[in-house]
C-alpha cells in the first residue's frame, strides 16, 4: 500500500528551482535519476544536511586544536590527532602554509614507532634511533637512556647517547640531546647497557628583587635558601642548558647564575647577544 505523502506548495523566485536541483544533485538526493527539490526539503526537514551559513573556526579554536594535535602526538595517539587536523583542514580559515604543513601531516603513514619507543623504555633497552632535526638534516643516535620530558608546550624525548661530535653543549652533558617526538623517524634495538639516567649538573642561583617572594618551586630545585628578605639561592639539577636558560631568561636581572662558571658565562654570552641584536637594530631600523 503506497505511504501517504503530505503536499507542500512552495513560491520561489525565478531560477530558485534550478538552485535547488543542483543542491539536490550535489547531496545525491534524486527521484529516479533526476535531482529532486522535494527530497531535499524533506532532507532538511528531517536534519539529515546542515543548511545555514558553513561552520567555521575561530582564529583561536584553531590554535587550541593545533595545540591539541601535539599533545595527541606526543602521547601516541596518531590517529585522534588526524581526525583533528582533518577537522582544522575543512573548517578552518588557514594561511597556505598552514594547511600544507597540516596537509603533510594528516598524510604521512601511521607508524608503530611511538609505542615501540614506550617498551624500549619500559623493558631498559639500548636502541638507535634515526631523527630529522629542524635543518632538515638526518642524523642517529645510539641511545642508552631515554625518558619524555615537558618544556614549555609539548612534551620531548630526553636522551643519553653515546654520539657527542656534534655536541655544543658543555662538557658534562655532551652526550644529552633533546629531541622532537614527531621528528623521530625510526627506531632499532641494540646491544648494551642501560643507564639509569641523562647526565646532570648542578647551577646555583640568586634570586633577589620582587621575585624572592614571587618565585615558585620547581621539581628539578635541590636546595632552596632564604637568605634574608631581599635575597634567595636556589640550586638547580639541570640537564638541558638549553631549556634552563629559555626558564630563567623571563627573570631578567632579578635571576643571575652563580655557579658554574661555564653555565654563568653561557647566560652572560645569551644575555649580550640579545643587547648587539638591539644595537644592530638601531643602526638599521628597516627589514
Amino acid at each position: 500500500m503506497p505511504r501517504k505523502k503530505e503536499t507542500l506548495t512552495l513560491s520561489v523566485p525565478p531560477g530558485t528551482k534550478a538552485q535547488l536541483e543542483a543542491i539536490a544533485d550535489r547531496l545525491d538526493i534524486r527521484w529516479g535519476k533526476h535531482p529532486s527539490p522535494s527530497g531535499l526539503v524533506g532532507a532538511i526537514a528531517q536534519q539529515h544536511i546542515e543548511v545555514g551559513l558553513p561552520f567555521r573556526l575561530t582564529s583561536g579554536q584553531v590554535q587550541a586544536l593545533r595545540q591539541s594535535v601535539k599533545d595527541l602526538m606526543d602521547a601516541g595517539h596518531v590517529e585522534e590527532a588526524k581526525s583533528v587536523i582533518t577537522l582544522l583542514l575543512d573548517r578552518g580559515t588557514l594561511t597556505p602554509p598552514l594547511r600544507q604543513s597540516l596537509m603533510q601531516q594528516v598524510s604521512q603513514p601511521l607508524e608503530g614507532w611511538r609505542i615501540q619507543l614506550e617498551q624500549l623504555i619500559e623493558q631498559r633497552q639500548p636502541f638507535r634511533l634515526v631523527y630529522q632535526n629542524s635543518q632538515e638534516t638526518t642524523l642517529e643516535f645510539t641511545v642508552r637512556h631515554a625518558e619524555t620530558i615537558f618544556y614549555e608546550k609539548r612534551f620531548y624525548l630526553q636522551i643519553w647517547c653515546d654520539e657527542t661530535d656534534d655536541s655544543t653543549d658543555l662538557p658534562e652533558l655532551q652526550h644529552n640531546r633533546c629531541l622532537r617526538l614527531d621528528r623521530i623517524q625510526a627506531l632499532l634495538p641494540t646491544e648494551g647497557e642501560w643507564r639509569s639516567c641523562c647526565d646532570a649538573i648542578e647551577v646555583k642561583l640568586q634570586i633577589t628583587g620582587r621575585l624572592v617572594r614571587a618565585y615558585e618551586a620547581k621539581e628539578n630545585d635541590l636546595e632552596d635558601q632564604l637568605v634574608h628578605n631581599n635575597l634567595r639561592l636556589i640550586t638547580k639539577k639541570v640537564i638541558n642548558p638549553f631549556w634552563f636558560l629559555r626558564e630563567i631568561q623571563r627573570y631578567g636581572s632579578d635571576c643571575l647564575v652563580i655557579s658554574p662558571d661555564a653555565m654563568r658565562e653561557r647566560h652572560i654570552t645569551a644575555v649580550k647577544a640579545t643587547l648587539d641584536g638591539y644595537d644592530r637594530l638601531a643602526l638599521n631600523p628597516s627589514p
